[in-house]
C-alpha cells in the first residue's frame, strides 16, 4: 500500500489537517462569557484551528497533484549527510528530564538547566557565557509569564 502516491510530504500534510481538526473539535467544548468586544475564549483557537484545516486541505491537494518540497539549496548544508541521531537523542532526553524535574526544581532552575544543556549539546563553545545566558533566559521567561501574563509557574526549591 506504500505506492507512489505516499510520500513524506503527504504525511506532514495529513498531520497538519488532523491537528487543525482536533483544535477545532477541542475548542467546541470551551464555554465562557465573551469579552466586551464580543470575542470569547474560543475565537483564537477556532481561528488557528480553522486556518490549520484550510492549510492542511490545500497541502494535501497539492501533494496529491504531484507537489513536493524543494531540496535544500544552502551552500553550507549537505543534504546527503546522515542524521545526527546522538544529538536528537540528547535533545529529547533533555526535554524529558526538564518535564520530569520541573515541579521539583521550579521554573527558574529547570529552565536555566534546560537552556544551558541544549546550548552545550548544540555546540556552544563558551560554556560560562552559555550558563549566564541560560540563567538570564530562565529568570526573564519566569518574570514574563508570572508578572507579565499572570501565568502561574512552579517555584520549586526557590521561595517565590
Amino acid at each position: 500500500m506504500t505506492g507512489r502516491w505516499w510520500r513524506p510530504e503527504l504525511g506532514l500534510a495529513v498531520v497538519v489537517l488532523v491537528l487543525g481538526v482536533l483544535v477545532v473539535v477541542g475548542t467546541l467544548d470551551v464555554s465562557a462569557a465573551a469579552s466586551q468586544l464580543g470575542i470569547g475564549p474560543r475565537f483564537f483557537p477556532m481561528l488557528v484551528g480553522g486556518a490549520m484545516v484550510v492549510v492542511g486541505l490545500f497541502y494535501v491537494a497539492d501533494v496529491l497533484r504531484g507537489g513536493h518540497g524543494d531540496p535544500e539549496e544552502s551552500e553550507d548544508v549537505d543534504a546527503g549527510a546522515p542524521a545526527d541521531w546522538r544529538s536528537v537523542g540528547l535533545v529529547s532526553g533533555i526535554f524529558l528530564a526538564f518535564a520530569a524535574l520541573l515541579d521539583l526544581l521550579g521554573w527558574i532552575i529547570g529552565a536555566s538547566l534546560l537552556f544551558f544543556a541544549l546550548s552545550v549539546v548544540l555546540g556552544a563553545e563558551h560554556k560560562l557565557r552559555a550558563a549566564g545566558v541560560a540563567v538570564v533566559l530562565g529568570v526573564a521567561t519566569y518574570l514574563l509569564f508570572v508578572k507579565g501574563l499572570g501565568v502561574s509557574l512552579p517555584g520549586g526549591v526557590l521561595p517565590l
